[in-house]
């Protein structure tokens, strides 16, 4: 379905059984599961799908080892579960990734090696294979890169235990295009711009289509507001409406991921120090060719769109590496920098100033007019999410309840094993079974740069809503957040192909400035 009939069907004065606001994983996830439990479904992004934090992931599924050490157990167990869920309806886009804790205490590999023995045991039967103790050459052997002599004194060997990796930013197209196989409406750059309340009750919502600037009303039994760090927005619209006062329940929290060449994290390994000089985790990841350094968790007042790093952030992420790795990358290293904000949970009267203490676990909430509100969580739990929120629609009567488990053994678009690994290069294995019908299209056999082809950008426009350059090589492909200055070379080319397919202004200039703020190391 092209973008006009979209439009056309958004057009039609139906009243559907639910509508979502917000394209990310948590709203995807919620369109997927009810329109696979048979309801009607509209789904609206005012912006492209996993266009902010949903795009800007750590590219992990796990069950999250840090949450275990806080002695979050139940989030843990449910993540873990999640995560073989995860790598088995989508294996084109997610499979397992094995890590090293490289060990440099006498204490540390038999602490943290017993944990991670936990962090198994929970998993049960949906482990992905044993953790195991290494020596100090097996520790080498995987993480040639490390130093010998780090900063608490001589590699003593190390843990070895096994997670999951994913591309996130397809991941969410891949739930986009299911939820609209199974019958939903799914619309990317069309924004909700005000509710509509009858007799005190929510019954839909206003929409704006970005493009042509055309308005239109949303009717729906049921309203999610799936926002992530943007909910409060539409959670105080909406008890002013109704005269209720709202307090935010978000607390941004920034992570910032640097990127630099495979090389500097050689094989197929990850490294996760537990704990860096102020506490902090840090990831060295393998990802489509690259190595992703981080992250951060600083707090963060504003709500931009496209957040900067802040220099101490860039300074802390380099300076952890270069204590732990024999070569380690410095500012001129740096092939993209890019930012997500988590939106964390305020306890009550909670200021919002630290994010340490601040809940990871999601929350669904529901108002006296019925808007109903997810935030929190992550991408490992975006199915328990979506079917927490169907359960609070039942719950407060809102849609008439239906069995769930729908989508536990749903393949999503594109499901097939991976011959290649995620770490490897960008290339047709990331569409899964669709890749004969990317090699179908109009130019095959013309590269563009970085694994990108001319029929890979033919079936963006055509099969998976893109609509401008930063679609493309931000999230179709994902090049801007893997080598921007790459991504910016093929702006003007991929420009040209996206408008001879939509007759849409592809908006190059826009990307070509993002790409600029992609490459820059703050002052």
């Amino acid at each position: 379905m092209n973008r006009s009939q979209l439009i056309e069907q958004l057009a039609r004065p139906v009243t559907y059984d639910l509508a979502i606001i917000g394209g990310g994983a948590t709203g995807l996830g919620v369109a997927l599961d009810a329109a696979a439990r048979g309801f009607s479904v509209v789904l609206v992004e005012s912006h492209d799908f996993a266009k902010g934090t949903s795009s800007r992931a750590t590219k992990l599924v796990h069950g999250g080892v840090r949450y275990l050490a806080q002695g979050n157990i139940s989030l843990v167990r449910e993540a873990l579960h999640e995560r073989t869920t995860l790598l088995a309806n989508a294996p084109h886009l997610a499979q397992p990734l094995p890590f090293v804790m490289p060990a440099y205490r006498f204490w540390e590999a038999p602490f943290y090696g017993v944990g991670l023995k936990m962090y198994d045991a929970l998993a049960g039967k949906a482990g992905l294979a044993p953790t195991e103790f290494l020596s100090r050459a097996e520790t080498l052997a995987l993480l040639p890169n490390s130093r010998r002599q780090g900063p608490a004194g001589r590699l003593n060997g190390g843990v070895k235990y096994w997670d999951g990796q994913f591309d996130d930013a397809r991941l969410a197209l891949a739930l986009a295009r299911t939820a609209a196989a199974q019958g939903a409406l799914v619309i990317n750059y069309c924004a909700a711009t005000a509710l509509r309340h009858e007799d005190g009750k929510l019954a839909g919502f206003d929409v704006k289509d970005q493009e042509t600037g055309l308005r239109y009303e949303v009717k729906a039994d049921c309203v999610v507001n799936a926002t992530g760090v943007w909910v409060d927005q539409f959670r105080m619209e909406d008890g002013k409406a109704i005269g209720r006062d709202v307090k935010e329940m978000v607390a941004p929290s920034q992570g910032v991921h640097i990127v630099v060449d495979r090389s500097f994290l050689p094989g197929d390994h990850a490294m996760l120090i537990p704990k860096t000089a102020d506490g902090r985790v840090l990831f060295a990841v393998p990802w489509l060719g690259k190595t992703i350094l981080g992250t951060t968790d600083t707090p963060r007042h504003d709500l931009a769109r496209e957040p900067l790093a802040f220099r101490e952030e860039v300074d802390f992420i380099l300076g952890e590496s270069a204590r732990y790795l024999t070569r380690a990358p410095g500012l001129a290293d740096i092939k993209s920098i890019w930012v997500g904000l988590r939106p964390l949970v305020k306890p009550p009267d909670e200021d919002g100033e630290s994010t340490q203490t601040l809940s990871r676990e999601h929350t669904v909430l529901a108002s006296k007019s019925g808007l109903v509100t997810v935030t929190g969580g992550k991408w490992t739990t975006y199915r328990a999410m979506a079917e927490d929120v169907l359960d609070k629609c039942f719950e407060v009567g809102l849609l008439e309840r239906r069995a769930k488990g729908v989508t536990t053994h749903l393949k999503l678009l594109g499901a097939q094993p991976m011959r290649q690994k995620i770490s490897d290069a960008p290339g047709l294995h990331l569409y899964g079974s669709e890749a004969a019908a990317v090699l179908a299209m109009p130019g095959a056999g013309r590269e563009l740069g970085g694994g990108l082809t001319e029929p890979m950008v033919r079936f963006a426009a055509r099969h998976e809503y893109a609509r401008t350059v930063e679609d493309v090589l931000a999230r179709r492909s994902r090049l801007l957040f893997l080598d921007a200055g790459l991504a910016r070379s093929l702006a003007a080319v991929v420009a040209g192909l996206l408008q001879e397919e939509t007759g849409m202004d592809p908006k190059t200039g826009a990307f070509l400035a993002l790409c600029d703020q992609y490459l820059h190391v703050p002052s």
